[in-house]
């Protein structure tokens, strides 16, 4: 048998075997659901975002992933993510950019959190994220709420990091973690080194030239001025 008569059905297989791996990926990804109207994934509008959905993971003061959590995807309303491209596009020229913590955050994921303050027996994460306030205490002293504005879709948790030179992605040193409970966290905490005071000022005065407004208890903490949905509280997995 010549060449001509054998490569028809080595075409043949290869075909057929494409076709089986490409039916196989096809069955192993799937887009992920649409968003409501007004929403959209972040990342597909600022250049350069990290995303690091400490709820997603155990690495948070809960010590385990938190309901509503499904993917990483930094969903927000579209006009605060429109705002924070306009942060992000400010900081890039400086080798500066954002990593997100926490965007839009299911209701679902705050009733979480109401149920996890009432039991009292689990403190594992106690001495890396609240080690001097009581747990019970954590809703009435303002580190969580029974309606947080994440589910509104328009405020985001998050820090800078380095986008070029010799580390790329290292967060800047901002005197206390996310999520940190406790006085060290407010944004004028007055002990803290220059650097870290000059990172805070930093972020907080390019979130407030596009549009947000700090929270004086968190550092990290942002919400647009103008939300869009400033009355309502939404309940749709983050998936």
């Amino acid at each position: 048998m010549d060449s001509d008569e054998r490569s028809p059905r080595v075409r043949g297989v290869g075909l057929a075997v494409a076709g089986a791996t490409g039916l196989v990926a096809a069955a192993a990804w799937s887009a992920p659901p649409p968003l409501p109207p007004g929403f959209v994934d972040a990342r597909t509008i600022v250049p350069r975002l990290e995303v690091d959905l400490k709820y997603l993971t155990g690495d948070n003061f809960t010590g385990r992933p938190v309901e509503g959590y499904r993917a990483p995807r930094c969903i927000l309303t579209r006009e605060a993510a429109a705002a924070l491209r306009s942060v992000q596009e400010e900081l890039l020229p400086y080798g500066f950019g954002l990593k997100v913590f926490d965007a839009y955050r299911p209701q679902r994921a705050v009733d979480h959190f109401r149920r996890w303050s009432t039991d009292l027996a689990d403190q594992g994460a106690k001495q890396q994220f609240y080690p001097r306030v009581a747990k019970g205490d954590l809703f009435r002293q303002g580190y969580l709420a029974e309606k947080s504005g994440h589910s509104r879709g328009s405020t985001v948790d998050l820090t800078l990091v380095v986008l070029a030179g010799e580390e790329p992605g290292a967060e800047f040193d901002m005197g206390s973690p996310f999520d940190f409970f406790g006085d060290e966290s407010a944004t004028d905490y007055a002990a803290l080194a220059p650097a870290q005071r000059a990172h805070r000022l930093l972020l907080r005065t390019v979130m407030q030239r596009h549009g947000f407004r700090p929270y004086a208890k968190e550092w990290w903490h942002f919400t647009l001025e103008k939300e869009p949905f400033p009355d309502t509280y939404f309940d749709f997995a983050v998936e």
